[in-house]
């Protein structure tokens, strides 16, 4: 799916997949438990969803907020066109967002957010890109950072080949997800990782499924 690629029929049920396993299996419940914290009734928040993909986050927060009450303002980045065109497509009763064909690294301006979001995405880029990521992504909140992404192992590797056998069985969900596990994070690695991106006094911790957050969480400023 990092490929460049038009709008096809592969891509869309391979989008759709993504968004089922980020329904059932943790990533969802991972993010909201994030928004509880961060959205407030009331509040106005400029948010930043970083390669957001098929945009299901932004519409999760989106939903979140109109919930709580809040008011949203989302920039939702990809570099992939035709992956956008699906968010575009997807988000029609979701005026707060706004989709953006950039390169995640050179978007935004500093302090320009009060969240920042990177879900699911750091394993697609090297060590060195991830830590550059990272340090971006503290530079352009004024807020609360959130990167979620998988956690390597081995029960999640035998996790992912389970489903990919039995469930999600289509040729680029399969090898995206396969690939997606061998190259995540461990627990340990994207602990360092942050170190080396100069964050410090961040939260660190666990989910369900194979899923792991890491965050920085700052006073308000109004």
């Amino acid at each position: 799916m990092d490929r460049p690629q038009p709008v096809s029929e592969e891509l869309i049920s391979d989008l759709s997949n993504l968004r089922a396993l980020n329904r059932y299996f943790g990533s969802y419940r991972l993010v909201r438990h994030f928004l509880r914290r961060w959205i407030q009734p009331n509040d106005t928040l400029r948010v930043l969803d970083l390669a957001t993909g098929s945009g299901d986050i932004p519409r999760l927060a989106v939903e979140f907020a109109r919930k709580r009450g809040a008011r949203l303002t989302i920039d939702a980045v990809d570099w992939q066109p035709a992956t956008l065109a699906v968010a575009q497509e997807l988000s029609a009763g979701f005026p707060e967002i706004r989709y953006h064909c950039a390169d995640i690294h050179g978007f935004g301006g500093e302090e320009s957010y009060d969240i920042v979001l990177f879900s699911l995405a750091l394993h697609h880029f090297s060590a060195d890109e991830a830590i550059r990521l990272m340090r971006r992504s503290r530079q352009l909140s004024r807020g609360n950072v959130l990167v979620a992404d998988l956690r390597r192992g081995w029960l999640a590797k035998l996790g992912i080949d389970l489903l990919t056998t039995f469930f999600f069985r289509e040729p680029m969900t399969r090898n995206d997800a396969r690939v997606s596990i061998e190259r995540a994070f461990s627990f340990r690695e994207l602990d360092e990782l942050a170190r080396a991106a100069g964050w410090r006094d961040f939260g660190h911790r666990r989910f369900r499924f194979a899923r792991q957050a890491i965050w920085l969480e700052h006073p308000r400023r109004r």
